[in-house]
């Protein structure tokens, strides 16, 4: 007898005794290793601390750190000759911390840096280094002005040097000290007013420069307005640039030309970046009322034939973890190997946080298997579109072991893409919980989302695809749809949401709880990996569609444009940061291959239109404390495919796109974040401040799981064990969210200080594992953090469909005063969102501000329609 839906308990059923058990682990692990509560490490400021090594004698060395306020701890991280990492608690004698190293030789190399404490934060310096027999380490000449400082009658030109060969210059003209991160000096400062300068010289390796200090006084009331500076400065370039123009005269506009004109006062307004993609003169003049207008600026930007990616293999080697079959081959051979796989995979309690991974994939044809689809298994067709692959069988998630009892909340990490399903029995079963995309595919007959025993589930994704016959949710108690077809639709338990799918329900929420837009404001499909004709791969980009609805596919192949794998550098066992930097920065895409991949350093993503494309859970996992990814504010990054865990050094950030400030529009080409997800513990021990920052505009965040994890390995899961702030900031203007999960972070897990946001369902659990009201109160004192906060200064935001649970298992007197936050203008909507108490542990007092009542009894949801 089929089992009727109810509504449904998340996780918390199947985790809560390991999380439990767990946390009681953390809190030892934490005593004997002394974490301080606050364990976020961030950028450290030069003018924190000195540092220096002194020689003692012929074999050892004395490394001494004196940190200019009180630290309650020092680290001290080494490797002589570039090996052995070692790391000491250094020894604090009346302020100044100390830890000899023994065994050196004349020649040996020690590269050192330091993590310490400051006022309850952590930060990381960078690395140093000292040669044995050198006497002291290196240290940056301090940069020198010209000209020099003084009184001055007119506005004058200031520039920098540094007689430190490679060294970079960085300076404030706010009398502040200059860091690592202030302004990079490129081109001659213009002083236009009384002006402190203050520089500092940094070389990779060495010690940074004293600060050096210069005062401009001027006398006179300029007359005339600053002449704009360039940033780049001209020259010869391997590719399109982004340039921007200032004036630091207060108050006064550019107007620029790109042909080569003389700029007037009807020239065009300089508002944002500018792109320049060819060989270009770029002419300036600053304007402002009450003053002569500037003298003309000229850039000349040389935009060269660049040689671009080296060719690689159109029919590469894709390593050991990609299985590729061919419709020659036995339906038995084909099923071993399936089953083998899946035999390796399925085990919630010994697969799920393993470093095995694997891609299945299918050449076009016809296949008679049954595939059964476990953790960090992609199945996928080499079709350019999804019926070139037929699989008369079942591609199926199902709550496999018995151990799972019917439980299907713990199915995360797993994909089928770009192939036709004729299931056995008629209907396939998709049953999933987070980060485990259904993505083109033609299944002829229906498709269910619970599992065989109608027990829990907690998804899910499904885009671009059709579904024939009807389309079960059942027990599912949250799902998203986009652009896609069903035959019908049944089922809801508190939120499913739909835009741009013929066939869904109609907009009811809360009773059915269905939310439904007729299309999708602005979407793209992912790229994919298909083989042509000729035997040769090739990877698809789709193009961008407004208001869509339905598959890209259903009136024939998807639009877009094809990319040989001639262009794509194929990442696999044996790669590392640089080799993977080294290929990025020669112009070549990236097609990474299912493993796991430590990075020494942040892979750095610059040139426009770069493709990333994930296939069978590849994972980046950034070590002492790197950032693993930054993306430039370029047009038309495409991100795919990728699972990013936080290692055990804190990041700051795990990705993040576009450096802070960026202004430029991407409307028309804009980078596009789909099927990437991010993991803090679980594993190990990780440790990330924010887990995706995005501050380019008019990106599309298209279906990512942000995780904070609340069970796992031994030792990985607590409090003070894998911190993480925040899941998604976005700083960009008209950022787009479509499949939006985020859970269990120890702050505000999304906040959203841009302009013109948009997102098509959330999905959110707060932490577990809050131990009491005192440790989790928001910078304006009330209860909790909200799930996702709206920037005070926003006024334009609109959202649908929107959850967000507690189970404060550790301390269920803890409560959260609401989960959403957001400012009280007209023009910030929401529509569709609730609150739930999964069996009343803990509580939320309102669903949105001040508006929704508190969390009831009986797991049951607390729905707001809209607001304001």
């Amino acid at each position: 007898m089929r089992r009727p839906t109810l509504p449904r308990r998340s996780r918390p059923w199947s985790r809560q005794r390991v999380v439990a058990m767990l946390t009681a682990v953390a809190l030892v692990v934490a005593a004997l290793l002394g974490l301080a509560a606050n364990y976020g490490t961030a950028s450290a400021d030069a003018s924190d601390y000195t540092q220096s090594v002194t020689q003692l004698n012929a074999t050892q060395a004395q490394i001494k750190f004196t940190p200019t306020t009180p630290a309650v701890y020092v680290d001290v991280h080494y490797l002589v000759n570039s090996a052995n990492q070692q790391n000491f608690r250094m020894t604090n004698t009346a302020g100044v911390w100390t830890q000899t190293v023994s065994s050196l030789a004349t020649g040996n190399v020690l590269e050192y840096w330091f993590t310490y404490e400051k006022n309850g934060p952590q930060y990381d310096t960078p690395h140093f280094t000292f040669t044995q027999g050198s006497g002291t380490g290196s240290t940056v000449a301090t940069p020198t002005f010209s000209p020099a400082g003084g009184t001055f009658s007119s506005a004058q030109s200031v520039t920098l040097a540094d007689s430190t060969s490679g060294a970079s210059i960085r300076y404030t003209t706010d009398g502040s000290t200059p860091t690592a991160s202030s302004t990079l000096y490129g081109t001659p400062i213009s002083i236009t007013a009384t002006t402190t300068v203050k520089a500092i010289g940094i070389a990779s390796g060495s010690t940074n420069s004293a600060v050096a200090s210069a005062t401009y006084t001027i006398t006179s009331t300029p007359t005339t307005v600053a002449t704009p500076t360039f940033s780049p400065a001209g020259g010869t370039f391997s590719s399109a640039q982004s340039v921007t123009l200032a004036d630091s005269t207060s108050g006064a506009s550019i107007r620029y030309t790109t042909d080569g004109s003389t700029p007037t006062a009807s020239s065009t307004l300089y508002a944002a970046a500018i792109n320049v993609s060819a060989t270009t003169t770029v002419k300036a003049i600053g304007i402002k009322s009450g003053l002569t207008n500037s003298a003309v600026a000229s850039a000349t930007y040389t935009i060269g034939t660049s040689a671009g990616c080296p060719a690689q293999s159109d029919t590469p080697d894709f390593g050991p973890n990609v299985h590729i079959y061919d419709p020659s081959m036995s339906s038995a051979t084909i099923q071993a190997a399936l089953d083998a796989h899946f035999n390796q995979m399925k085990d919630t309690a010994t697969a799920q946080f393993s470093e095995n991974r694997v891609a299945d994939l299918f050449k076009p044809g016809t296949y008679t298997v049954n595939d059964n689809v476990g953790y960090y298994t992609s199945v996928a067709g080499l079709g350019q579109n999804p019926d070139d692959v037929t699989i008369n069988g079942n591609i199926t998630v199902d709550a496999f072991n018995a151990s799972d009892a019917g439980n299907a909340t713990q199915n995360f990490w797993r994909s089928a893409e770009n192939l036709a399903i004729n299931p056995g029995g008629g209907t396939d079963r998709w049953a999933v919980a987070q980060a485990a995309p259904f993505r083109r595919i033609d299944v002829h007959g229906g498709l269910a989302l619970e599992p065989a025993s109608y027990g829990w589930a907690s998804g899910g994704y499904i885009a671009d695809t059709k579904v024939s016959g009807q389309t079960e949710s059942s027990s599912q108690q949250q799902w998203y749809t986009r652009d896609s077809s069903f035959g019908s639709w049944t089922g809801g338990v508190w939120n499913m949401v739909f835009s741009g799918t013929t066939g869904a329900p109609a907009n009811t929420f809360p009773s059915p709880p269905e939310t439904t837009l007729a299309t999708t404001p602005v979407s793209r499909d992912v790229p994919y990996l298909y083989i042509d004709s000729t035997g040769k791969y090739r990877v698809f980009e789709p193009s961008l569609r407004t208001n869509a609805s339905g598959p890209s596919w259903a009136n024939g192949s998807t639009p877009g444009t094809s990319v040989p794998m001639s262009q794509f550098y194929v990442v696999k066992a044996g790669d590392t940061a640089a080799t993977i930097n080294n290929a990025l920065a020669q112009g070549c895409n990236l097609f990474v291959t299912p493993g796991v991949y430590h990075l020494s350093q942040t892979l750095n993503v610059t040139k426009a239109n770069t493709v990333v494309l994930g296939i069978g859970y590849p994972t980046f996992v950034p070590d002492n404390g790197v950032n693993a990814m930054q993306v430039a504010d370029v047009d038309g990054v495409r991100l795919k495919g990728l699972l990013f865990d936080a290692g055990t050094t804190n990041s700051a950030a795990l990705l993040t796109v576009g450096p802070s400030g960026s202004s430029a529009s991407h409307a028309t080409n804009p980078t596009t974040i789909q099927d990437v997800f991010f993991r803090i513990g679980g594993e190990i021990a990780g440790k990330a401040t924010a887990s995706l920052i995005v501050n380019s505009s008019n990106t599309i965040i298209d279906h990512i799981w942000a995780w904070r994890a609340d069970h796992g390995n031994a030792g990985t899961v607590g409090w003070t064990v894998n911190t993480a702030d925040n899941g998604l900031i976005v700083n960009g203007n008209n950022v787009e969210a479509t499949g939006l999960f985020v859970e269990h972070y120890q702050k505000y897990e999304v906040t959203w200080n841009g302009q013109g946001g948009k997102t098509i369902f959330f999905q959110n659990e707060m932490p577990y594992d809050v131990p009491n009201q005192a440790a989790w109160m928001n910078p304006s004192g009330i209860n909790g953090y909200a799930a996702y906060k709206v920037g005070a200064n926003v006024t334009t935001h609109e959202a649908w469909g929107l959850g967000s649970y507690c189970y404060f298992n550790v301390n269920p007197a803890v409560n959260s005063y609401h989960a959403f936050e957001v400012p009280n203008t007209a023009g910030v909507k929401f529509h569709d969102l609730l609150t739930v108490s999964l069996g009343y542990v803990g509580t939320i007092s309102h669903v949105i501000n001040d508006t929704g009542g508190v969390t009831p009894t009986g797991t049951a949801p607390v729905n707001v329609v809209s607001y304001p």
